[in-house]
C-alpha cells in the first residue's frame, strides 16, 4: 500500500511529531478509545479496529505499529492485521515522517469521507447483493408455479424496500446526505397494501 510524507500538519506548525513514550493511555484517552471500540463493534466491525482508529485520531499524529501495540496492549500480529484492515477501509493511512525509516499510521480525519468510503465498500455492495438475491427468489417462485399471489407480492415489497435502501445509500455516497424518505415510503406502501387486502 502506498504511503505519503507526513509534515506534521499546517505549514509553520511547531507541533512535535513524537508521541508520548510512556506506553500508557491517559484515563480520558482510555475511555474515549474504548467508546469508539464499542461503537465500531456495534456496527459489525472488530472492536480493536475502532480502538486503533480512536487512538490515532485522538493523538492527531502518526504512530508506529510498535507504539500502537504498547498503547493498546495488543500483539504485533494483531496490530498488523488491524492496520491492514483499516488501510483497506480507508480510515487509516500509512505515512513516512522525514528522516524516519519506519512506517507510521495516521487516522483519516475527514469523518464524512471516512463514513462515506465505508458505506460504499460495505453497505452499498451488501444491499446490491440482497437485491440480486431477492430478484432470483422472485424468479424461482414464478418458475415454480403455484405460489400464492400474496407471497409474490410480499417478495416484491421486499425487493422494492431493498431498492430504496440502495438508492438512499448511493445518494449518501454522492452527496453525504442520507434520504430515507423512499425507504419509509416502501414501509408505508406495504402497510397500506396489507390494510387494503383485509
Amino acid at each position: 500500500m502506498k504511503g505519503y510524507l507526513w509534515t506534521g500538519g499546517d505549514p509553520g506548525s511547531q507541533k512535535t511529531l513524537a508521541p508520548p513514550d510512556n506506553g500508557r493511555l491517559a484515563p480520558w484517552e482510555a475511555i474515549a478509545v474504548e467508546a469508539v471500540g464499542n461503537v465500531i463493534e456495534f456496527w459489525g466491525f472488530k472492536r480493536n479496529q475502532g480502538r486503533v482508529w480512536g487512538l490515532l485520531y485522538l493523538r492527531g499524529e502518526p504512530l508506529t505499529a510498535g507504539e500502537i501495540e504498547r498503547e493498546l496492549d495488543l500483539s504485533k500480529g494483531g496490530v498488523s492485521m488491524l492496520l491492514r484492515d483499516l488501510e483497506h477501509w480507508g480510515v487509516v493511512q500509512r505515512v513516512r515522517v522525514p528522516q524516519d525509516t519506519v512506517w507510521r499510521y495516521a487516522a483519516e480525519t475527514d469523518l464524512v469521507r471516512m463514513v462515506t468510503h465505508v458505506v460504499e465498500e460495505r453497505e452499498a455492495s451488501f444491499v446490491t447483493r440482497i437485491r440480486a438475491d431477492l430478484s432470483e427468489a422472485r424468479r424461482l417462485a414464478e418458475v415454480a408455479g403455484g405460489v400464492q399471489p400474496e407471497k409474490l407480492r410480499r417478495l416484491e415489497r421486499m425487493a422494492v424496500l431493498a431498492e430504496h435502501v440502495e438508492r438512499a445509500l448511493r445518494l449518501f455516497i454522492k452527496t453525504s446526505r442520507l434520504d430515507v424518505g423512499g425507504v419509509l415510503g416502501a414501509f408505508r406502501d406495504g402497510a397500506l397494501s396489507r390494510k387494503g387486502e383485509r
